[in-house]
């Protein structure tokens, strides 16, 4: 039964999906003789852990029950107590750990205290693969001090990069608004900005991300008209000179090195744990920063939109870039989605 109430932690985990960041989905569920008597996640970075919800939900009844974890209990002070202080003084009987923390620095420590006040500790290695993929994009920042990067593209059935998704995809429920609601950051080129309305998710509860619009080699002053003052999806510049933004608000930096590490790097030190790299023309500010994508590891997934046109080329049209070999993607998924084809890969 392990595994099912794992389950169920990674589902009610994903709910706070993109609004956690930089700290990771987490959840809990509570079982006591066979039945589920608490149930808690962690909302919001800054909001109590999953742990308080979870014992408030179970209340007396946490007492000798088994809880489950998506990931290992934490067992330090930080904003908020250590959650393994709350199972304790709650008299848990055992704790079932979806997986260990991925901070080699803290890594076993909550184990460790459980186990030192008597409370046994098992880890549900059936379900351990799908908890590890539910934090894929903590754990890589905890362990590269980086961004995890996806890459999307939408092609014609003739190979063409275009500049458009699925008829549905930005609707609620589409793949592209689900897309958005799971991440915190989206990189676009100004090009794009200058002549399209940043898109964002219609998701219930969704979270937008921070849009990075990338400025190289701009003129000195850069329009982007889809923007108002006040209004949502959040923008940062990122260019390689001095420029300004007409509109006011809109944050500006320039990068001593204009590529793709630095700038995953710069978002990783921001709290931003996963950003996706919207490819919608194949040329300009994105492609010059995807050159040895592959050998510098600085992509971790792929997703390509098939849509079932053809069309004509307007230029440069090809994705020639990633590295000076070719390479397979691993753990390849696909799906149809109202007559466009989805495919992902990691790299």
């Amino acid at each position: 039964m392990d595994g099912l109430y794992m389950r169920r932690c990674v589902e009610l985990a994903r709910k706070a999906a993109s609004h956690t960041s930089p700290n990771p989905m987490v959840s809990y569920v509570i079982v006591r003789d066979g039945r589920v008597v608490g149930e808690g996640f962690h909302p919001k970075a800054g909001q109590p852990h999953a742990e308080v919800f979870a014992l408030r939900d179970a209340g007396d009844l946490a007492e000798n029950a088994t809880a489950y974890v998506s990931l290992e209990p934490c067992n330090h002070y930080g904003r908020t107590p250590p959650c393994t202080e709350a199972f304790i003084n709650a008299k848990v009987k055992d704790v079932v750990v979806g997986m260990t923390d991925p901070d080699l620095i803290v890594a076993f420590k909550g184990i460790e205290r459980l186990k030192s006040a008597r409370i046994d500790v098992r880890l549900c290695a059936e379900e351990e693969a799908s908890c590890r993929k539910l934090n894929e994009a903590y754990i890589h920042r905890m362990l590269t001090r980086k961004a995890f990067a996806t890459f999307r593209t939408t092609l014609s059935m003739n190979g063409i990069v275009v500049n458009q998704i699925g008829s549905t995809s930005d609707q609620p429920g589409g793949y592209y608004s689900q897309l958005l609601k799971e991440y915190d950051g989206v990189i676009v080129s100004s090009n794009f900005a200058k002549t399209n309305s940043l898109p964002i998710s219609h998701e219930a509860g969704a979270k937008q991300p921070l849009y990075i619009i990338i400025a190289q080699g701009e003129d000195s002053q850069l329009n982007i008209p889809f923007i108002k003052e006040g209004s949502a999806p959040e923008a940062v510049v990122l260019t390689d000179s001095p420029i300004s933004v007409e509109l006011a608000g809109i944050e500006v930096l320039v990068l001593d090195r204009m590529n793709l590490e630095s700038i995953l790097q710069l978002l990783a030190q921001r709290g931003l744990c996963n950003v996706l790299v919207d490819f919608r023309e194949a040329r300009g500010d994105i492609s010059s920063l995807l050159n040895n994508f592959q050998e510098a590891k600085l992509q971790q997934k792929v997703l390509v939109e098939l849509l079932p046109i053809w069309t004509v080329s307007q230029g440069p049209c090809d994705l020639a870039f990633g590295g000076s070999q070719s390479f397979p993607l691993k753990d390849m998924e696909h799906k149809e989605v109202n007559g466009c084809v989805l495919l992902e890969g990691y790299v």
